[in-house]
Order: C-alpha cells, then sequence, then structure tokens
C-alpha cells in the first residue's frame, strides 16, 4: 500500500499540513510536512493485511490508518492530539465523520505525563547534541594499547610511553594471567622468542596471552582497563553514526549560532510544555502557538543553554499545577473511544469509498 494508493482508492479521511507551517512557526526554509488518517478497506481490515501506517521515503509524508489513530489517541499522544485539533487553514481534507469525534471526550490528565515526556525527550536531544558538538571523537581510532597502563618507577604510566622508553614493539611482548587480578597480566619481553603480542591486531578487542617459558624475566604487571575501552568504542561509534547521518542543515544551523545546543528541540521543548500547561486549564488543544517570536528566537539560539533550562523547570512546575487543579478526567474516556470508532468505522464502510 502506498500513498498514491490511498489517494486513487479514496481512502484518505484526513489529510493535514503539519509541523511548524500548522504551528505557526515557519521561516521561509521550513519543510511542508503532511500527516493523515485512511481507513482500510473492509476486505483488508478485517483480513491478514492490517497496514497500520503508510509513509513515503523521507517520512515527510505519513497517515495512519483510523485504528492506530484511534488507539494513540486513547494514550493522548502529542503528535495525534495535534492532528485531530490541526487549525482549519491546515486542514487539506477533512471527512464529515470525523466531525463526530470530540477531542474534550478524549482528553485527560494523561497529557501531564504524555506531553511532559515528550517534552523532556527534546531536552535530552538538545543536550546529546551539546555533548557531540562540545566533546568530538577523533576518526582516528584508538586501539587497546591506549588502555594500557605498566607499573613503572613508584607510579605507573602508559603503555605505548612504556614501550617507548624501553624501545619495544609490541609485537615481541608476551601476557600471562595473573591469579585472583582482574584485568592485571605480567608483561614480558623478547627480541628472540616468538611471543603472541599484546595484540593480535589494531582492531582487536582484547589482550592477547602467550605461553611463556619460566626462564624467560617478568619484566613489569599490565592493566588492561577493559571498562574505559569498551566505553569509548561505545562512544566512538555513536559519534561516527551521528556526524554519518545528522542533518546537516540542523548542524550548520547549530553551529551558526554559537550555543552548541540544538535550539530547534528547546523551541518544542517550550511548546509542548506551553500546549499542556493550556490543555491542563482550558480543556482543549491549540495547535498554532501564540508566541511565534519567543519560540523563533529560542530556535534562533537567542538564549543561553542553562537559562532555557532554568525556564523550562519553571514552565514544567506551571505545567503540574495546572493538571493538579485541573478538571479533566485521570483518563481518556475510552469507552467513548472505542464507541465512536466504531461507529465512523461502520459509517464508512456503509457508506462506501
Amino acid at each position: 500500500m502506498t500513498i498514491d494508493d490511498l489517494r486513487n482508492k479514496g481512502l484518505i479521511i484526513l489529510e493535514c499540513i503539519s509541523g511548524s507551517r500548522a504551528y505557526g512557526l515557519d521561516t521561509p526554509s521550513s519543510d511542508t510536512d503532511i500527516k493523515g488518517v485512511f481507513l482500510l478497506p473492509k476486505e483488508e481490515y478485517y483480513g491478514l493485511d492490517y497496514i497500520p501506517q503508510v509513509n513515503n521515503e523521507s517520512n515527510d509524508i505519513m497517515f495512519y490508518e483510523f485504528g492506530r489513530f484511534m488507539q494513540l489517541l486513547s494514550v493522548n499522544n502529542p503528535n495525534i492530539l495535534e492532528l485531530l485539533n490541526t487549525p482549519e487553514s491546515a486542514v487539506i481534507y477533512k471527512h464529515p465523520l470525523l466531525n463526530e469525534i470530540k477531542s474534550e471526550m478524549i482528553l485527560s490528565k494523561y497529557c501531564a505525563n504524555t506531553f511532559g515526556k515528550f517534552a523532556l525527550s527534546q531536552i535530552k536531544k538538545a543536550k546529546g547534541l551539546k555533548k557531540k558538538i562540545l566533546n568530538p571523537v577523533s576518526e582516528d581510532r584508538k586501539n587497546i594499547l591506549s588502555f594500557c597502563f605498566v607499573n613503572y618507577e613508584h607510579g605507573s604510566i602508559p603503555l605505548e610511553k612504556f614501550l617507548e622508553i624501553k624501545g619495544w614493539k609490541q609485537e615481541n611482548c608476551g601476557l600471562i594471567n595473573i591469579p585472583n587480578m582482574q584485568d592485571v597480566y605480567g608483561l614480558y619481553y623478547s627480541d628472540e622468542l616468538l611471543l603472541n603480542g599484546i595484540m593480535r591486531s589494531s582492531d582487536s578487542n582484547d589482550v592477547c596471552l602467550s605461553s611463556i617459558p619460566k626462564s624467560l624475566k617478568q619484566e613489569s604487571l599490565l592493566y588492561f582497563n577493559r571498562n574505559g575501552y569498551s566505553i569509548y568504542c561505545k562512544e566512538y561509534r555513536e559519534y561516527w553514526d551521528w556526524v554519518k547521518n545528522r542533518n546537516e542543515d540542523r548542524y550548520i544551523s547549530t553551529e551558526s549560532h554559537g550555543k552548541k545546543y540544538d535550539a530547534k528541540n528547546m523551541m518544542h521543548v517550550f511548546r509542548l510544555l506551553e500546549m499542556a500547561i493550556e490543555i491542563g486549564k482550558e480543556g482543549k488543544v491549540n495547535v498554532k502557538r501564540p508566541n511565534r517570536q519567543f519560540l523563533l528566537d529560542i530556535k534562533a539560539g537567542k538564549y543561553e543553554y542553562n537559562k532555557l533550562i532554568e525556564m523550562a523547570n519553571e514552565k514544567k512546575s506551571e505545567m503540574e499545577i495546572a493538571f493538579k487543579n485541573s478538571t479533566l478526567p485521570d483518563k481518556p474516556n475510552l469507552n467513548y473511544i472505542n464507541n465512536i470508532t466504531y461507529l465512523i468505522r461502520d459509517k464508512f464502510y456503509s457508506i462506501g469509498t
């Protein structure tokens, strides 16, 4: 099933412009994202070929099957509540049957959790980008030698420094386990014997052991910081995966404002928290934002990161108070959602597409 199939078969019952253009936060460089809802043909819905979602390759056009749409509404999913309450100016098409869904019958105090968690995830993303920008990982990948240390004189030094002092090659070294001392090895050296070295190759993930003759003198003790190497490998992989897959326009924007965090994520933190406060106080979802300039100033990087975190914590507290005093039910009305889901699907199938 493709988006063209949905259009050609008349299965789309809601199609909206979403994202920044729906929020009223678009700028000349903003993309146009499309979201909507479709109803599977009766035979496919009742058969084995249920399809919960259809989207294009770039995910900027996405349609949810009606059952999936309603299921997400039943848990007060922020994205789906926004889609249901898209302002008329951003609605491309809406089937009259969808007017029977009353948003006020779906909203609940769940929104404090769903919107709040969504907002916190945006802070985490912004912070994650900040960490990557401030702590770049060199493309030259370290090997396990960089995580090995030996006792030397009255302390310890990195293995690579030790080898340099001695004029030794790692290939001529040999290691044996030291009983009762985890990740500590006896270090031996010989220019004549064929020892296995400390590592077999530069991409080895563990040190290499050798069979050591009793006549060979132990030169030192070697400690392999196995945990440090494991953490480094994870950070290296995550950083260079991010470099490979990052949104370059987003990254350039972050670099240009010089604050070293993802300002767009931080903008969404405040949008989500403010929407949640309005839901708690007013019992309705306001998708189009009234404070466009403030949110765009955040996106432009006009605030310091620590100041934004302080302001976000204040908004979070305001949200918690709003829901504590709210007259909304604790949970969504599942009986209503179940009944309206059945009625709309039944009517759609009755009248045909």
